[in-house]
């Protein structure tokens, strides 16, 4: 069993930055491949970023490349998502969520476990 908790989330101007943490504890937390998520009011929640569980590989959705990075600590068993450049769709609020397996997934039916969210609001 792997519990997650997200922090970070806040109030930002378009243009600013945030960074969400995840901490992760509970079985080998640090062996799971951990992904974010986000969901606005009437949408389905959406994949924004996705790390393997050594770190090496990457991905993101097309809404967030080039702006968002997702490091990882496992010695502290913890994820991060690094948003830059924000803007007022990217207002959602955001989960993290791990998985096991062999490759990463991009689909929510992918992962086993989920945080609780942190809210992410961009203003004007």
């Amino acid at each position: 069993q792997v519990h997650l908790v997200e922090s970070g989330g806040g109030l930002v101007q378009a243009g600013g930055s945030l960074r969400l943490s995840c901490a992760a504890s509970g079985g080998t937390a640090s062996s799971y491949h951990m992904g974010w998520f986000r969901q606005s009011p009437g949408k389905e929640r959406e994949f924004v970023a996705v790390i393997s569980w050594i770190g090496g590989t990457t991905d993101y959705s097309d809404a967030v490349k080039g702006r968002f990075t997702i490091p990882r600590d496992n010695a502290k068993g913890t994820v991060f998502l690094q948003m830059n450049s924000l803007r007022i769709e990217d207002t959602a609020i955001y989960y993290c969520a791990a998985r096991r397996g062999v490759r990463i997934r991009y689909s929510t039916y992918d992962y086993d476990y989920w945080g609780q969210g942190t809210q992410v609001t961009v203003s004007s």
